[in-house]
């Protein structure tokens, strides 16, 4: 199977994103997106599936078509020559494409993995150059990985081997990714130090740079880079997640199909947060000793570092002197610069002082936080808004006006203070708005605590917007939230699609009600 597709994972996923966000972008353009959809006259489920089991199909051997490039189920000469396609109807079609889909991608993610290790991690030159120390942190455990897409991928083929008709395979990613899948934990959460060490062997060791330079022109590579192949592994989970979702969007409801689905799933996410987290509990602890090392307390101190404790928000804003009436006075009497760093459970305002340090003069549990704009502002005090501790760190209340940079950093930091104020549009978690949504067209990497990183084809609910190009989304595939600019995306105009899309979303969670119940309330910065 690994020569089956001849395409590199990296390649196979920017052309399956691609066709993803084409297909969306067909549908958001018709007037009645229902024209399209499939008859309700066909056959059932059950009838179609009995009658292609009389006709007992042939068995299709994907491992001896080795230099087949079909990418489509219904394409294989197996299952063109059989007949099925005359007996399934469409819904079935599109539900082992998709089955197909998840079976083909692992192997060209096997491929692409076995590139890494045999080209790059083996090279004798390479070898010579790092240090073991160096070679573990860049490839880490790279080896347990791959072995556990090889097994997974026998499992899988071994599945469609076994009628042209798939009978399923979430059952089998089911089994995987409680029993092996670990493996990708250990790997993705090392990726703090892959990416430093890297930069570093760059930067230090000149012959080393040299070598990944020529072995990235092999042709083997097709002009990908060294470190879209160290990248694999957490792309990968990531994906697996949403090719179990795209076929839970596709069998029928109240199936075991649908409950075996619902259970890979749920793994898989499981799987997902603990990488997610093991990234970030690496950054933040030596972000935390970094800040604690910056301040210098004019009030009485309060620990920084906590295990539970994490930056979301720093930055300098404006604050204005004196009482909200001396509106009159010059702009530049009126406000002087403070810097603010916002953690999840804390506030610290200072002032910058030299030698990049900051005097800290008050602080307040964030949960004691609430801020309100200013209405009919002056030009003097566009983007102002008032930012009041219930509980400062006298045990008294505190107000203080502040202007931001522009209308986006103002929004941001209201929503960073106070993440339970109402946005401009309602959550899709309520259920009764039609929320705008938009879809991914350019990946977007996060440069702030506050900002959504983005992959292709992603699709959002538009929560917030401002005048100077920056949105604030929620993801329906993990509901995480965060800014990044409205460039990144194209807005969905069907109100049928964004219909479909909440369907979708609210299918591939009903699994996990407490999950439900959380949606709409939880802080998830």
């Amino acid at each position: 199977l690994c020569s089956f597709l001849g395409l590199l994972y990296q390649e196979y996923r920017d052309k399956s994103t691609r066709e993803e966000i084409e297909t969306r972008r067909l549908q958001d353009s018709q007037t009645d997106p229902e024209e399209t959809s499939p008859s309700e006259e066909t056959p059932s489920e059950a009838e179609s599936t009995s009658t292609s089991e009389n006709k007992a199909p042939p068995q299709i051997n994907l491992l001896r078509n080795s230099n087949s490039r079909f990418n489509l189920w219904q394409d294989l000469p197996e299952v063109q020559n059989s007949g099925v396609l005359s007996i399934l109807q469409p819904d079935e079609i599109k539900l082992q494409e998709a089955m197909f889909e998840l079976v083909t991608s692992e192997a060209s993610y096997y491929k692409s993995l076995n590139l890494l290790v045999s080209h790059f991690m083996e090279n004798e030159r390479l070898k010579k150059i790092l240090h073991q120390s160096e070679a573990h942190i860049l490839f880490s455990n790279v080896l347990d990985v791959m072995a556990v897409s090889e097994r997974f991928l026998l499992d899988l083929e071994q599945r469609v081997e076994e009628n042209i008709v798939i009978s399923d395979v979430c059952d089998i990613v089911y089994q995987h990714t409680v029993n092996h899948f670990s493996v990708y934990i250990t790997y993705v959460s090392n990726q703090t130090y892959q990416e430093r060490t890297y930069k570093q062997l760059l930067q230090d060791k000149p012959a080393f740079r040299e070598v990944i330079s020529q072995l990235e022109l092999d042709p083997k590579c097709k002009g990908l880079s060294f470190s879209s192949f160290l990248i694999l592994p957490f792309q990968r989970i990531t994906r697996l997640k949403l090719l179990v979702q795209n076929i839970l969007k596709k069998v029928e409801e109240k199936s075991d199909r649908e409950s075996t689905a619902l259970d890979a799933h749920k793994e898989l996410e499981t799987v997902v947060k603990a990488c997610n987290e093991g990234v970030r509990k690496m950054s933040r602890t030596e972000q935390m000793i970094s800040i604690q090392k910056k301040l210098e307390f004019k009030i009485k101190s309060v620990p920084i570092i906590s295990h539970s404790r994490w930056l979301l928000k720093q930055g300098e804003l404006q604050q204005m002197n004196g009482p909200k009436t001396s509106r009159t006075l010059r702009t530049k009497k009126l406000f002087r610069e403070i810097y603010l760093f916002l953690f999840n459970d804390l506030l610290v305002i200072c002032r910058q002082i030299p030698g990049d340090k900051y005097q800290v003069f008050d602080s307040a549990p964030r949960g004691l936080l609430r801020v309100e704009e200013l209405e009919d502002q002056g030009q003097s005090l566009a983007n102002v808004f008032i930012l009041r501790l219930l509980e400062n760190a006298d045990d008294r209340e505190a107000s203080y006006m502040l202007k931001a940079s522009s209308q986006s950093e103002m929004k941001r930091w209201m929503i960073s203070l106070a993440p339970n104020r109402r946005t401009k549009f309602v959550s899709f978690t309520s259920r009764l708005v039609d929320c705008p949504q938009i879809q991914c067209v350019h990946p977007y990497v996060a440069q702030q605590p506050d900002e959504l990183s983005l992959e292709l084809a992603d699709v959002l609910n538009i929560l917030d917007k401002t005048d100077d190009g920056w949105i604030f989304g929620e993801r329906l595939h993990d509901q995480e939230r965060g800014w990044f600019p409205s460039s990144m995306g194209e807005e969905i105009l069907n109100p049928k699609i964004r219909a479909q899309n909440l369907k979708e979303c609210f299918r591939v969670h009903k699994s996990d009600d407490s999950q439900r119940r959380k949606l709409g309330s939880r802080n998830r910065q």
